[in-house]
């Protein structure tokens, strides 16, 4: 039974087979006309793709801002300086000519999408309620849009911060009183036992697919104290009456299949488990892609001895009947915070001569998993191999971690003293000393307690590698695009004696790694776009993602080529064109990196070489989108925070 559980679907393929076949497929949306851009990641599928061909690569440079919109939340933020809205990270939509966007506040608008004037806005006021959000505070990623072929009805959906669903008219704004109770739905009333309002939230877009709303949420995963935890279930709902369709639990329960993982009948009272990113939906199969995250808590897990499924997987769910149809588990009891942040990414690959409906699965763990979507066998072979054990008391270590054969990882994974910086020997020596302060090791080296031992450099560590922009695909081409980071994190444990029963936790949580005088402790890049070829696994290229710090005063002398790197917590958000691949950031051949990431920038698809960058009024944190209006193209991307949030939408002159 356990190489079932590890494998994924290998056992239970016969009985999900009948689940599937006996359930109605789920109705699919009409075809996106060409040129909108409907969902997070373009459609569905979560490409990211754009046909659109009017930018290229010669005149990329000459584009300029066609129009911009200051965003809701900044007026909140110029009014009421309690309320400090985060990042603008929201990822437009763009239907029928008009461009939705949710704001820091959790604010929708509707914007004409050539001029940018407001058509209509709704603001659920959620921070007349709250003082802050659990976990990231105000943030919000997008909205979710859904339309009935025959009635015509198009809403706009929102899961806001206070644990409501809402539905608006796409046309008006208006709410829909027979949808809920009175246009909303408490997401707080069914995860089937009670929870701390003050510690779940939602700030993504949601899955839609049919007549279906999915939706994950996001728990909170600092200031523990206690084992007990909220569950991340899955829930879906009915999009025109509200109803919950069905709820997904990632911690199974009772006699359900994955409950004998969690040891001790450590499913009673576990969390977490959830999606908090977004999830990527097979319209023809009717399966929605599940990616979890990791149990309570991130870093600890003797109150959970197990595998702990269906935790840090990437879970097939039939959209009609909310059953698991295959998983894939990625990391078996998590110790490092490596929950999946992003949905993968679906097409059609030809490996070998045959074709195979894949799931390009990105990971913080620089790990891409290639599958098949329809069985959740893997694409080349995924390994089961020993991983370090450690010695904290009551901690349950897996003896083994998957590891993908194909493709190769895409971001620096552990570390050895070979990787620290040596572009001095001043540098290399200054570098050997702080690497004496705490581990090298590899990935999967399990944290200690402190007073124990040395602190490990955990590479990557939380946040790094892939986050939640995710990546893009070709579907042309097969060819995936992945933009990453390396970011080290130290982390060692602290005992929680009683009355909290959480056992160990970090303090703080996972500390940044300096490297000597202020620079990257190892070798760049430091951020990178890497294009891999899905139809080989090979890597096709690699490309530093902006300058890095090479213009630093004990670099300066050295004439470095991009070394990589901006301010930022991830990799940049990618968009993929007929023509082009643009990412966020990434600028080049400036004096620092803060300019260097108010830009946008573009990469040959083919060869990976540095096309331009176009300057931004503010760093971009909301991943760029593409759509057509009125024969012309338009790129629009989020930019600032707080009164300087604003959406920019750029176009050839």
């Amino acid at each position: 039974m356990k190489g079932v559980l590890r494998r994924g679907a290998a056992g239970a393929m016969a009985l999900a087979g009948m689940i599937a076949a006996s359930a109605a497929p789920a109705r699919a949306q009409s075809p996106a006309p060409v040129g909108e851009w409907r969902a997070f990641g373009a459609d569905p599928a979560n490409t990211k793709y754009s046909p659109l061909d009017q930018v290229t690569p010669e005149n990329f440079s000459e584009l300029e801002v066609a129009w911009r919109w200051r965003s809701l939340s900044a007026e909140v933020a110029a009014s009421r300086g309690a309320i400090r809205p985060g990042p603008f990270k929201t990822a437009p939509l763009m239907v029928g000519g008009l461009v939705y966007a949710s704001t820091a506040l959790g604010q929708v608008a509707a914007l004409d999408a050539g001029t940018g004037e407001l058509v209509w806005s709704y603001d659920p006021r959620t921070y007349d309620r709250l003082e802050r959000p659990a976990n990231m505070g105000w943030q919000h990623r997008g909205v979710s849009y859904w339309e009935d072929d025959e009635s015509g009805d198009a809403r706009i959906f929102i899961a806001t911060h206070d644990l409501l669903l809402v539905a608006m008219n796409a046309r008006t704004g208006r709410l829909y009183p027979d949808f809920g109770a009175d246009g909303a739905v408490d997401l707080g009333s069914s995860l089937g036992r009670p929870i701390d309002r003050s510690r779940l939230t939602h700030s993504q877009p949601l899955a839609v697919v049919g007549d279906t709303v999915i939706v994950g949420s996001i728990v909170q995963d600092t200031s523990l104290t206690r084992r007990e935890a909220d569950p991340g279930h899955v829930r879906a709902f009915d999009a025109r009456t509200g109803g919950m369709k069905w709820i997904f639990h990632t911690i199974p329960q009772g006699g359900e299949f994955g409950a004998e993982t969690w040891q001790n009948e450590s499913w009673r009272y576990s969390g977490h488990t959830n999606v908090w990113g977004t999830m990527a939906v097979d319209e023809e199969l009717g399966y929605v892609y599940l990616p979890t995250g990791t149990p309570t808590n991130d870093w600890y897990g003797g109150m959970r001895p197990g595998d702990n499924l269906f935790a840090e997987s990437i879970v097939a769910v039939d959209v009609a009947t909310g059953r698991r149809v295959w998983h894939f588990q990625a990391v078996h009891h998590g110790l490092w915070d490596y929950d999946f942040p992003t949905a993968g990414n679906l097409l059609d690959i030809r490996v070998d001569g045959r074709v195979v409906k894949a799931i390009a699965q990105t990971s913080k763990q620089a790990f891409v998993y290639v599958l098949d979507r329809v069985t959740g066998e893997p694409v080349w072979p995924i390994e089961e191999r020993p991983v370090p054990a450690g010695a904290v008391p009551g901690e349950w270590y897996s003896p083994t971690q998957p590891f993908p054969t194909r493709p190769a990882a895409f971001d620096l994974q552990g570390i050895t003293v070979d990787d620290l910086i040596d572009f001095t020997p001043e540098l290399r020596e200054a570098a050997l000393r702080i690497a004496e302060r705490a581990q090298l090791g590899p990935i999967f080296t399990p944290p200690p307690v402190r007073g124990a031992g040395r602190p490990i450099i955990q590479s990557p560590g939380p946040g790094g590698g892939v986050n939640w922009p995710g990546a893009a695909v070709d579907p042309e081409s097969g060819r995936l695009f992945v933009p990453s980071q390396t970011r080290l994190r130290a982390v060692e444990l602290v005992e929680y004696p009683p009355p909290a029963t959480v056992g160990y936790f970090t303090d703080p949580w996972a500390t940044p790694v300096p490297g000597p005088q202020g620079l990257p402790l190892v070798k760049p890049p430091y951020k990178r776009v890497t294009a891999i070829d899905l139809n080989t696994g090979d890597h096709v290229w690699m490309s530093p993602h902006g300058d890095g710090p090479r213009n630093h005063p004990a670099l300066r002398g050295l004439d470095l080529p991009p070394l990589g790197g901006h301010n930022g917590m991830h990799g940049g958000g990618p968009l993929v064109t007929k023509s082009l691949l643009i990412v966020n950031s990434g600028g080049r051949y400036v004096e620092d990196m803060v300019e260097a990431a108010r830009a946008i920038t573009a990469y040959d698809k083919d060869t990976g070489a540095y096309l331009g960058s176009v300057p931004l009024p503010a760093v971009p944190y909301g991943n760029p989108v593409t759509y057509l209006h009125e024969g012309k193209q338009y790129i629009a991307v989020a930019v600032g925070a707080a009164d300087g949030a604003e959406l920019i939408a750029l176009a050839l002159p």
